[in-house]
This record gives structure tokens, C-alpha cells and sequence, in this order.
């Protein structure tokens, strides 16, 4: 089973990333949780939402406290939230940022994969707002490799009708463009 936990701020679309990384996951098959953390979250406060994806029945109900992923939407989040506790030191760390992966381990000490894409860069130049929900699940994509793109397509589509094109556009730029050092 692989736990991911994703960080954002309210208005992001965290919570909208797990729902549609579990979509894609169940259409191929795979049993999926995707669920947020409630407490007094506004816009802009800072957020977490949590993926479980399994070739099993998921039969835990617990909260993911030591994640196998760590995605970070919002790289501002890194000065107030230890965004690497309890992540696996041997997972992945995807961030938001225009920064190389190796500037990141340094940042945070990491020592498991660090993966990087601008995708607030590619959120404005393909949908022309900054929300990068659907931007980093492309990012997502590409360093775990758990579903295929082409699986995240349909939940896209239901989920943002005649805008899903610039989010599915987003979605694979980031895939495209992301780095990784291991």
C-alpha cells in the first residue's frame, strides 16, 4: 500500500487532487481512499488531504502519519509546516517550486527522492489562475508512477466539463517538465 500526503492551502484543491488521484486509481482497478483533514481551515490557511492506493482491500481507517509521498502545492507552506515528518527515508517529495530538486534536500534535509515542477508557472500559462491542484498530480504521476495519465483524464473531465482541457494540458506539461533526484 502506498500513503501519500498532500499539502496545500484552503482554496488549492488538495482535497480535489485526492479525489481524483482515487478516481483514477479504482478505474484502474486498484482500491483508493482519498480524504481530507478537517479543523478551522479558511482560504489561504494551510491544509492536508491523504491518499491510500492498494492492489488489496484497504481495510485501514486510521490517519497517514508516516507517508510513503509528501506533494506539496505551495511551496510558501515549507516555512511554516515540517512538510517531511514521518515521511518515509526512503519516499518522494514532490514540491511546487522553481527550485532544482537538489536545492530541496538541502532546504530540508531530505534524503529520499526529491521531485520539482514550477507547476504555479504552468497553472497560469495553461489555465491562467494559479491553482495547482491538477498540476501536480501530473507531477504525482511521473515520480511514483502509480496510475497512468490517461487514467486521470476522465475524472478530470467529469469533474470540470468544459475546462477540464487546460487542467488535463496542465496535468501533462507537469508530467513533462518535472525533475528528479534520487
Amino acid at each position: 500500500m502506498i500513503e501519500i500526503r498532500w499539502h496545500g492551502r484552503g482554496g488549492q484543491g488538495a482535497v480535489t487532487s485526492v479525489e481524483t488521484l482515487a478516481l483514477a486509481a479504482i478505474g484502474e482497478g486498484q482500491y483508493a481512499q482519498g480524504f481530507p483533514s478537517f479543523g478551522p481551515e479558511r482560504r489561504g490557511a494551510p491544509v492536508a488531504a491523504f491518499n491510500r492506493i492498494d492492489d488489496k482491500k484497504i481495510r485501514v481507517r486510521s490517519g497517514i502519519y508516516n507517508p510513503d509521498v509528501v506533494i506539496v502545492l505551495d511551496a510558501s507552506l515549507m516555512v511554516l509546516v515540517n512538510v517531511a515528518e514521518g515521511l518515509n527515508p526512503e519516499g518522494t517529495l514532490i514540491v511546487n517550486t522553481a527550485k532544482s530538486p537538489e536545492e530541496v534536500k538541502t532546504e530540508t534535509g531530505f534524503k529520499g527522492t526529491v521531485a520539482t515542477v514550477d507547476a504555479s508557472k504552468i497553472a497560469r500559462e495553461e489555465m491562467g489562475v494559479p491553482i495547482t491542484n491538477t498540476t501536480m498530480i501530473g507531477a504525482a504521476i511521473k515520480a511514483t508512477g502509480l496510475v497512468k495519465i490517461e487514467s486521470v483524464k476522465e475524472p478530470l473531465k467529469k469533474r470540470f466539463g468544459k475546462i477540464a482541457q487546460k487542467n488535463i494540458n496542465a496535468m501533462e506539461r507537469a508530467y513533462k517538465e518535472l525533475k528528479i533526484a534520487k
